[in-house]
């Protein structure tokens, strides 16, 4: 009989994308889907209105062989992004802002998405965020959108946007939690919806399970998920495992971002996820964002992938 493990393995690997620096998406017959940065750059009209844009990671304080210089590819993160021909709405951080939630960190990553020319930055935290007690240092900073709960929503373009937290019971190897009270807050918010309202939900770890045995999920999802069910168009966007995997079932699109700090292996290669050291020249392949746009007539979202390098 074969190894469950080596059948997850092989499940999340057939998922996997391309590796990059963050994500655009665009909205267009009410799905969103990837559109590549440079087709976004040379025909902005094609790729529709710029929605948003997904970054993801940072690990703003991390200093170690796969990256000594997270600031720098930070800064050609924000760079890229500056030179669109047409700035995003707003932008979504997806957690692990910083690496070890130190005060400076967090004040060094402030300042620097500061320079950001892409609309209003909404975040969720991610795991590295919350080390310090109550998660005070993310909370300070970030807490207000939430009212200190981590999770909220918003309205953007036509797009409901849903932010979920599923780090604050973190455990090394674990699952993602959201946890009975956040779960319940969430059916109700997207009860309030029309089906025919675009959907765009994002949190750090994967609200779908990529792989089991490195916690890549979240454990207590499924009532969300069977919420979202019944909406035309859905996104599922996440970060923490520092590489394009995408998954399309029914009308819901899941999609993992690049971050722009570090990669991490495939789901199931080698001993278990962390930062992988890669050759000087493949680290801007490995580290990228997402943008996302909205095409009209029908109203679909667009996302589009692009690497540092």
């Amino acid at each position: 009989m074969a190894d469950p493990a080596q059948l997850s393995r092989r499940s999340a690997l057939k998922c996997l994308a391309y590796g990059g620096a963050g994500t655009l998406f665009t909205l267009a017959g009410g799905v969103l889907t990837p559109l590549g940065l440079a087709q976004a750059a040379s025909a902005p009209a094609a790729a529709g209105t710029p929605l948003f844009l997904q970054i993801s990671d940072t690990h703003v304080g991390f200093a170690k062989e796969a990256n000594p210089d997270v600031t720098g590819t930070l800064l050609e993160t924000i760079r890229l992004v500056n030179a669109m021909p047409v700035a995003p709405a707003l932008t979504i951080h997806t957690g692990d802002i910083t690496h070890l939630s130190k005060p400076a960190e967090f004040d060094i990553a402030q300042q620097m998405l500061r320079n950001l020319r892409a609309g209003e930055l909404h975040t969720v935290p991610g795991e590295h965020d919350t080390t310090d007690p109550q998660a005070a240092e993310y909370f300070a900073r970030f807490g207000k959108a939430s009212q200190n709960r981590g999770y909220y929503s918003f309205d953007q373009g036509g797009v409901h946007f849903l932010a979920l937290v599923n780090v604050l019971q973190f455990k090394p190897g674990g699952l993602g939690v959201l946890g009975p009270e956040q779960v319940a807050w969430a059916v109700a918010d997207l009860r309030a919806r029309s089906a025919s309202t675009p959907v765009v939900v994002f949190a750090h770890m994967p609200l779908w399970t990529i792989y089991e045995p490195w916690g890549w999920g979240t454990a207590d999802v499924e009532p969300v998920i069977g919420e979202l069910r019944r909406f035309g168009s859905v996104s599922v966007l996440n970060g923490h495992i520092h590489q394009v995997v995408q998954k399309l079932e029914g009308r819901i699109t899941y999609h993992t971002a690049r971050s722009t700090s570090y990669p991490q292996p495939a789901p199931g290669e080698g001993a278990g996820p962390g930062p992988l050291t890669v050759a000087a020249g493949e680290l801007p392949r490995r580290l990228g964002i997402t943008r996302a746009s909205l095409v009209q007539h029908p109203p679909e979202l667009q996302l589009a992938d692009q690497t540092l390098a």
